[in-house]
Parts: structure tokens; C-alpha cells; sequence
């Protein structure tokens, strides 16, 4: 492989922007140049990369798997990490290898059983990882039995979508009356079961929600980097407590985190988490993507991304034991640049499109204008 690697992020999160400063930190000195694309114009993404552009709307997957082709082609793509889509993609591995780019992707198989969280509970369950009891809920009858039936186990019922991401319509289940109190201070997390049922009852199509004790923590983390010979490279888990943060390599999490990655194709990078119930960790859930919080295991002397890289590119990757733990932290944001939006453009009488002049910067204090 020659000493550039083009890489392709498609729709990722805000903090994908650590993955690439990562990969152009790479310990290698090698030349990694980043093409990115996203529907949000204001994604910090698009201006951390080479080169950008918007997403196209209204694809349906088969048609964005040949408009990521035809990217690949053009752009000279040599590994994409695909988001958007993913599970259309990746059934096309052959063809983005014909077109010389790899993907840093699991197996279809392996997103097929994932991307739904009651078929990955019962998947993961078969093989011996502990996991929560759950019900799967389309209706009100439905919902009321499964929270019935976990109060009556002791557990705080909580629901979210079957299939999704990033905790969007992850709620708490109460049977305390709406009242001024809920409206005290920030939204939080908790719904009336009796306003759930109500709005269930006038919906015309049925949801698709797991119901599920509410888990506690800590949250552990795995990050896992797996080889497409099954073999996991590298599993470090990131802990989270309230707001104090830190790693671990306790087998309790790292085990069956493994087991999962290499039991069901889980290739690439993913991200395995685990929480509490009562005193034992079971399975949360299963991302067959890159974590958005992975940079942070560069407290701990790792480079996850460019080691993800260039096992997809298909160089030898040795297992990574990380030489040290970092100190527990904690997160906090801070600033990114954005793309500046495209500055209108005028028009000559005779018709000519001249670039507009942008206005003058002005001094904080007296609010002069700059000499451009």
C-alpha cells in the first residue's frame, strides 16, 4: 500500500471529528486524507475533512449503495466506514473491493442480527451472555402486561425502539399523575404509563418497543477491534459512573464482549455495553460501529482508528494490550469550526456572476473596520 490511505466517513456523529485527528496522528507519519458527507451542513465533520459534501436525500438503500460506489470510484476511496446504511453496504462488499475500496464494516450477518435488539438479546443469550428480561411490545395491552409483569419482579420498567441508536426514545416508565412537579426544572426521562397507554390506543400502526427493566450503573464500554479471521485484536472497556469516567480490562466485560465479537462476525470496530442488574452485568446493547467516545482510549496509549484501518486494508495486526490505564476523567465539549456557509454571488448587468466580497472583519472594541 502506498504512503496515502483516502478515507470515507458517511453521516457519522459530531464526535467522529476525534477519529480523524486520530488517523492523521497516526504513529506511522503515514498521509491519511478524510472525505466526509452528511445530510446536517453544520456537521463539525464536514470541515474537519479534506474534502466534503451533502448527503443525498431521498435514496432508498439500493440506490445510495450505487451513489457510494460511484464516491468510492471517483474519489479513489480506499477504506470507508460506513454509518448510513450500513446494512445494504456491507452486502456489497465484493463490489466496493472491485472498485479497490475496503470496508471497515462487520459481516452482513452480523449487522442483520444486531440492528434489532430482541433478536441480538436472543442471539447473545443462546451463546451464554447474560442479558436483561424483556418483553417485545406493539400494543397497549401489550405494554401494560410487560410492565405488570416486571413490577412484579421488583424492576423498574423503562421502553425504547427495538431497533435505534444513540438512547432516541429511550424513556422511564412511572404510574405517578402528571403534575406541576414534571414541569419543574429541566425534561427528564420518565413518562406517565397512563398517558403511553392513551397515546398507544390512537395510534393506527403498531410501535416495535422493547419493555425492560431500568439497568444501572456502572456502563462499561468494550471497544473491540475483531479481524475478518474472527480474531479480536484489541478489547478495552471505558466505564461511566454519573459523570466520573475511566477503563478497564476486567474479564467481566471483556469476556463476553470478545465472545460476541467473534461468535457472530462482529469484524471491524464495535462497541459492546454492559450494565448492572442487581449485582451481576448483562448485555445492554451491540454497536457494530465505531464507538463515538473511542478517542478516549488514547488516554491509554491506543490509536483504535488507524489500527482499524489498516486491518481493513489487510496488514498484519498484531494483538494491542494497552501498556497502561488512564487516570479517571471526565467529558466536556468545546468548540469545533464549521463549514462557512457559501457566500451569495453577483450579478453584472451583462449577466456575469462575480464572487461577493465578504464584509469587513470589525475590531471587538470600537467596531472599526479591518483593512482586508
Amino acid at each position: 500500500m502506498g504512503s496515502r490511505v483516502r478515507v470515507w466517513l458517511n453521516r457519522t456523529y459530531a464526535e467522529n471529528v476525534f477519529f480523524v485527528d486520530q488517523l492523521r496522528g497516526n504513529p506511522d507519519g503515514r498521509t491519511v486524507e478524510i472525505h466526509a458527507t452528511h445530510g446536517d451542513p453544520d456537521s463539525p465533520v464536514l470541515a474537519a475533512a479534506d474534502t466534503a459534501g451533502p448527503e443525498p436525500e431521498g435514496l432508498s438503500p439500493a440506490g445510495y449503495v450505487e451513489y457510494a460506489l460511484d464516491q468510492c470510484a471517483r474519489r479513489g476511496i480506499d477504506v470507508f466506514v460506513p454509518r448510513l446504511h450500513q446494512a445494504a453496504i456491507v452486502a456489497h462488499r465484493a463490489e466496493f473491493a472491485a472498485a479497490g475500496t475496503a470496508l471497515l464494516a462487520p459481516t452482513p450477518e452480523a449487522v442483520a442480527v444486531f440492528e434489532d435488539k430482541a433478536t441480538a438479546y436472543e442471539a447473545v443469550r443462546s451463546v451464554g451472555v447474560p442479558v436483561p428480561p424483556w418483553h417485545r411490545v406493539r400494543t397497549a395491552a401489550e405494554l401494560v402486561a410487560a410492565v405488570e409483569d416486571l413490577e412484579a419482579s421488583g424492576h423498574r420498567p423503562c421502553f425504547k425502539p427495538a431497533a435505534g441508536a444513540g438512547g432516541t426514545g429511550f424513556r422511564m416508565i412511572t404510574r405517578a399523575p402528571f403534575s406541576l412537579a414534571h414541569l419543574d426544572g429541566f425534561p427528564g426521562p420518565y413518562v406517565q404509563l397512563d398517558l403511553v397507554v392513551e397515546a398507544l390506543r390512537r395510534v393506527e400502526e403498531p410501535v416495535d418497543w422493547l419493555v425492560m427493566p431500568r439497568l444501572e450503573q456502572p456502563e462499561v464500554s468494550v471497544d473491540c477491534l475483531t479481524g475478518p479471521d474472527n480474531r479480536v485484536r484489541l478489547a478495552v472497556g471505558r466505564t461511566k459512573n454519573g459523570r466520573r469516567r475511566g477503563f478497564t480490562l476486567d474479564e467481566r466485560w471483556l469476556a463476553p464482549a470478545r465472545l460476541i465479537a467473534e461468535g457472530f462476525g462482529v469484524h471491524h470496530l464495535s462497541n459492546v455495553q454492559f450494565r448492572m442488574l442487581g449485582d451481576r452485568p448483562v448485555l445492554l446493547d451491540v454497536n457494530t460501529r465505531p464507538a463515538g467516545g473511542l478517542h478516549q482510549l488514547s488516554l491509554c496509549g491506543v490509536n483504535a482508528p488507524w489500527a482499524a484501518v489498516r486491518l481493513a486494508l489487510g496488514e498484519d495486526v498484531e494483538v494491542i494490550r494497552p501498556q497502561f490505564l488512564g487516570q479517571d476523567y471526565t467529558v466536556v465539549a468545546g468548540p469545533r469550526p464549521l463549514v462557512p456557509p457559501a457566500l451569495p454571488r453577483q450579478r453584472t448587468e451583462s449577466g456575469v456572476l462575480l464572487p461577493a466580497v465578504p464584509a469587513p472583519a470589525r475590531t471587538a472594541s470600537t467596531g472599526e473596520a479591518l483593512p482586508l
